[in-house]
């Protein structure tokens, strides 16, 4: 097993985001978002199926084997802390493993805009986190509890699968629960959290019809609830959590949202020129507008009330590509391929700024 020590410990030091090994082949390093080969020998399907069974936890072995495939977590002593996912490919074991970072980041060390920071401070409803996988989503949620941590004093419980970072309570009072090893399931803990007297709760994703209700029915009764979703922009989010219902039932939790979302934050990791990466960062915040548009079932002209929230500390892609071009963040050329709308930003950064959004709002 120090083969597989010293390859996590490589990646480590070369700040590698991920790390992935399969059969006969040379373990990958997901490096500023590429991939990157590891400098190690390529292992057999013996040796990985004996990784796997000396690192799979005893709670998750009767899963791997009926599923062939799980999560969870890894503490490798001396290198630190990775989020595992095991499964199989032509009967073979194939392992993706993501590096977590043993401190917890602040919004400056992350670059988000300074806006992100006020989530910390909201009293009660849903800020959700979304963008694809591998976007960061974690890591900001990260933030902001780690924010609310120090400076607050409230009752945290956090439900992941698998738990990504480790908090230790400063202000607050952290209780965070494992899918797997301290609940059997999602459904389960969800169940019973609300008699545990939270403040601040946090929902590792958005999967199904259970999370949601329970999001909506947390916020409803006063509660601060943060979740992520996997959604390619802030606008989607709305749309992407309707569809886990039934027709007859999707005007009930659209109006539920409309009443109880706070925030929606997509974002998209970008090279920037200093080697490293930075967050585009989509923001929709439910001002009264978004509230209307969310009521009246006008979900399509989300977008351009994005577009036009500046005043209320929203902003498009675009808009965050178009700030990091023009403060030499990123390049023109990077900033082009995230885009939302490419031709429109190249509009704007010639100069020529068309006011779409308010021409669809009517405003």
């Amino acid at each position: 097993m120090s083969v597989l020590k010293d390859l996590l410990a490589k990646a480590v030091e070369l700040d590698a985001s991920d790390v992935h090994i399969k059969a006969n082949h040379e373990p990958i390093f997901r490096l500023h978002g590429m991939l990157t080969n590891s400098g190690f020998e390529s292992v057999d399907a013996e040796y990985l199926k004996e990784v796997v069974k000396n690192i799979l936890p005893p709670y998750q072995q009767r899963s791997y084997e009926a599923e062939h495939e799980t999560d969870f977590s890894l503490q490798e002593e001396e290198v630190g802390r990775f989020r595992v996912n095991i499964f199989q490919s032509q009967g073979v074991p194939t392992i993706a493993m993501r590096y977590v970072k043993a401190d917890i980041p602040t919004f400056e060390q992350l670059r988000v805009p300074p806006q992100l920071a006020k989530l910390a401070q909201v009293e009660r409803g849903i800020i959700l986190m979304s963008g694809t996988t591998g976007s960061g989503k974690s890591t900001t949620l990260a933030a902001i509890i780690g924010e609310i941590n120090r400076t607050r004093k409230k009752r945290i419980i956090t439900v992941e699968d698998p738990i990504e970072y480790m908090f230790n309570d400063d202000q607050s009072v952290i209780t965070q629960r494992e899918v797997g090893l301290d609940t059997l399931t999602f459904q389960n803990a969800l169940k019973h959290l609300m008699r545990q007297d939270p403040d601040v709760i946090l929902i590792g994703e958005m999967r199904d019809q259970t999370s949601i209700r329970t999001a909506l029915l947390a916020a409803e009764t006063g509660h601060l609830v943060l979740s992520t979703l996997h959604a390619g922009t802030a606008d989607l989010a709305v749309p992407r959590m309707l569809d886990v219902f039934p027709a007859e039932e999707q005007d009930q939790i659209r109006l539920g949202l409309a009443g109880n979302l706070y925030a929606v934050i997509c974002q998209r990791l970008i090279p920037d020129t200093q080697g490293s990466v930075i967050p585009a960062v989509e923001i929709m915040i439910n001002t009264s507008t978004v509230r209307k548009l969310l009521e009246k079932n006008q979900l399509d002209v989300l977008a351009a009330a994005i577009e036009t929230g500046r005043e209320d500390g929203m902003q498009t892609f675009n808009q965050s590509i178009y700030n990091h071009i023009k403060n030499g963040s990123i390049t023109e050329k990077e900033g082009m391929q995230f885009a939302t709308n490419p031709e429109s930003l190249r509009m704007n950064l010639q100069g020529i700024f068309l006011d779409e959004g308010s021409r669809i709002l009517g405003t």
